[in-house]
């Protein structure tokens, strides 16, 4: 089989963002077995241990989680040591597998600065690095204008396509001239890139880190129609900017979006994201 289509549950940016990227389809060879994935929750310093191309920091930077094991009760990680030297300690909190965390006041008020980054969110288009969970990346350009509209445009050899006009999400393939439609309230995607975001009222947050400098927030949709869970990571300094995520399927399988370049002061055309026909889709770094 060519490739493996997965519920675009990725900046994404991704993104967008953009959120966006955008664990997506992705053009991936049935036989070649996929790396190991962390388990659900590992903070960024185990969820990318692998080798691999892309330039940009990678996770093995940031702070770990403790080892996993049998199911503890939910309780607060011990700062671990500064990787990079710079006396940076984390406020990690992490829940039981399967379950959620009950915010304190503190944590409200992070999860409420996530809000408001993506409720502030306009038009923003940039670069994006997608790695699968095979290792295998993927490049191109993403744009983003929200409510609800989001595309990215895989640079070749892939020749593909994601995009979204708000309600419905569709994955394109320019080679085989064919594609995959879902529902954009069936993904993580739509918490992020709706009218009215409100992380606390609509997901279930599973994960909370907080360092000087970076947010990490990992949440699932309550919907269960919207399969999946989706980390966040946001730097704080000098402004709170998506930085990239990481979408975790029904199946375990991760997909990494690191995301550059961002723009933020073009008005993006509303014809850019909509869905026409495989064949007049013309717009193709």
């Amino acid at each position: 089989m060519r490739r493996n289509m997965k519920t675009f549950e990725l900046l994404a940016a991704a993104g967008l963002a953009l959120a966006l990227t955008v664990g997506a389809a992705v053009a991936q060879d049935s036989a070649t077995p996929p790396a190991a994935t962390p388990p659900a929750g590992t903070p960024p310093a185990a969820a990318g241990t692998a080798a691999s191309p892309v330039p940009a920091p990678t996770p093995a930077q940031r702070p770990g989680a403790p080892a996993t094991g049998a199911p503890a009760p939910e309780a607060k990680a011990e700062t671990p040591p500064d990787p990079v030297g710079q006396g940076t300690g984390w406020n990690a909190e992490v829940a039981t597998p399967g379950g959620v965390i009950v915010l304190n006041d503190a944590q409200t008020a992070l999860v409420k600065t996530v809000n408001a980054y993506f409720n502030g969110l306009g038009d923003l288009k940039g670069d994006f690095v997608q790695t699968t969970a095979d290792n295998k990346p993927m490049r191109g350009k993403f744009m983003v204008k929200r409510p609800g509209r989001f595309r990215f445009d895989y640079s070749r050899p892939s020749r593909q396509i994601i995009i979204s006009d708000g309600e419905y999400l569709a994955i394109q393939d320019l080679d085989l001239n064919n594609e995959d439609r879902v529902s954009l309230d069936q993904t993580p995607f739509r918490l992020l890139l709706r009218k009215d975001v409100d992380l606390i009222r609509d997901a279930q947050i599973v994960e909370l880190q907080e360092s000087d400098d970076l947010i990490v927030l990992a949440l699932r949709d309550k919907s269960p129609d919207a399969p999946g869970k989706i980390k966040l990571f946001l730097s704080t300094k000098p402004q709170v900017e998506l930085k990239e995520w990481v979408t975790t399927d029904a199946q375990g399988l991760d997909t990494r979006v690191e995301l550059s370049s961002l723009t933020k002061s073009e008005t993006l055309d509303a014809k850019l994201f909509k869905i026409e026909a495989v064949s007049l889709n013309n717009f193709h770094p």
